[in-house]
């Protein structure tokens, strides 16, 4: 399989199935170990921890940076010392192939 940070999001209007439980659980294997999938498998999450605010507020910018890049743009949590990263296709009401592309993006930072 290609490896998932060198690949590029394709737009999403809706109209496709989300991915079953077990496509997302297979294509999660591919990316570091704290990424999880959400028990109804609509969503990719994970949590990030750091020194400092400068080094979240970094990693928040380096992850917009990708969200832009890509035009799949995740929900982000943040407070002082962490980030909280959400992935979700929500045309599709669930997840697609683009959140874990983006997570394999993000797991490169």
């Amino acid at each position: 399989m290609t490896d998932l940070s060198a690949k590029k999001c394709v737009p999403c209007e809706g109209g496709v199935p989300s991915l079953s439980v077990a496509e997302a659980t297979a294509l999660r294997g591919q990316l570091h170990a704290n990424w999880k999938v959400a028990a109804d498998a609509k969503s990719l999450l994970r949590e990030f921890r750091f020194k400092d605010f400068y080094r979240t507020m970094s990693f928040v910018n380096a992850v917009a940076y990708i969200a832009n890049i890509e035009d799949h743009h995740p929900d982000l949590q943040v407070g002082y010392d962490y980030c909280n990263v959400t992935f979700a296709t929500h045309s599709i009401g669930g997840l697609s192939q683009n959140d874990f592309i983006c997570a394999a993006k993000v797991d490169l930072l």
